[in-house]
């Protein structure tokens, strides 16, 4: 097994990107996957599979799969198991998936042990993903662990840009409360599973507060110094919605992090919306402005 660490991620978007930073920060060197090979990536999707597999994925220590199933299976998976397989220095494997696979437990919480139980058709695919993963582990004693990802946010990607360009609303449903995560907690947690690698383990990914949408968009408005929204109900607001965005609604469900708190170590450096919002604003007034 060489000694170099090398981490190769399907899909190197929004939340791989700031896992790539972690790893490389830490010597590691870190190639990746777009649509279109753009920003020093190499092209990848269903019809475009990688040219010379067996030699890119056969030179990685770690890889990372961020990217979903269509509806006809993983992509990754469909092109490249075999590859995969026979990928002999893979010390690691990560598939990020998300909480949707829980389905709706009417507030009810849920940890890695529940059954899954999908409402929606982009749920269970990735239900279906994540038992192709896990196989892989099981059947073939490859490294796999997957992630349970409640609502990703971070910089250029949170409720205070909804704020700033007027599309965020203030929909309340009494009792209905959605999980989230700070992207920059979603590296630590990688970063800390590849350090105490668990083949076959499966983590829930998520803050430590779950909370109505409305008290989200409320607190952005209050950093931002905007005046918040108006209040609509739900039953109003779904009269408008569209199909993809009332899906997000169909579940409503607690999500336990306890056990990457207690197997990976983790403490959250965000632990609540607050804390996360509070950064991102940070963190964007600290890019440069371009002048005009």
């Amino acid at each position: 097994m060489p000694s170099a660490r090398r981490l190769f991620c399907f899909g190197l978007g929004y939340s791989a990107r700031v896992l790539a930073r972690a790893f490389a920060a830490e010597g590691g060197s870190v190639t990746g996957t777009s649509r279109d090979g753009e920003d020093n990536t190499i092209a990848f999707d269903r019809d475009h599979p990688l040219a010379d597999a067996g030699r890119v994925l056969g030179a990685a220590t770690h890889l990372l799969s961020s990217i979903p199933p269509g509806r006809d299976g993983d992509p990754v998976l469909d092109a490249h198991e075999a590859h995969i397989r026979k990928a002999g220095n893979l010390r690691w494997i990560g598939y990020l998936s998300t909480t949707g696979v829980y389905g709706d437990t009417g507030g009810a919480p849920v940890d890695e042990t529940a059954a899954l139980s999908p409402t929606s058709e982009r749920s269970r695919r990735r239900a279906e993903a994540e038992a192709r993963w896990l196989a892989l582990a099981a059947d073939h004693g490859l490294p796999v662990h997957v992630f349970r990802l409640a609502g990703i946010y971070g910089p250029g990607r949170s409720q205070l840009d909804r704020v700033r360009d007027g599309t965020a609303r203030r929909i309340t449903r009494p009792g209905h409360l959605f999980s989230r995560i700070h992207v920059d907690d979603i590296a630590a947690v990688l970063m800390a599973s590849m350090a105490r690698p668990d083949p076959g383990a499966v983590y829930n990914v998520c803050d430590d507060v779950p909370v109505a949408p409305s008290e989200v968009t409320a607190y952005a408005c209050e950093l931002l110094k905007i005046a918040p929204p108006p209040e609509v109900s739900f039953e109003s607001a779904a009269r408008e919605m569209s199909p993809m965005a009332l899906s997000f609604w169909q579940d409503n469900r607690r999500v336990d992090n306890s056990r990457i708190k207690r197997e990976l170590g983790i403490s959250l450096i965000y632990p609540d919306y607050k804390s996360g919002l509070r950064a991102v604003l940070a963190a964007e007034e600290k890019k440069p402005r371009v002048s005009s």
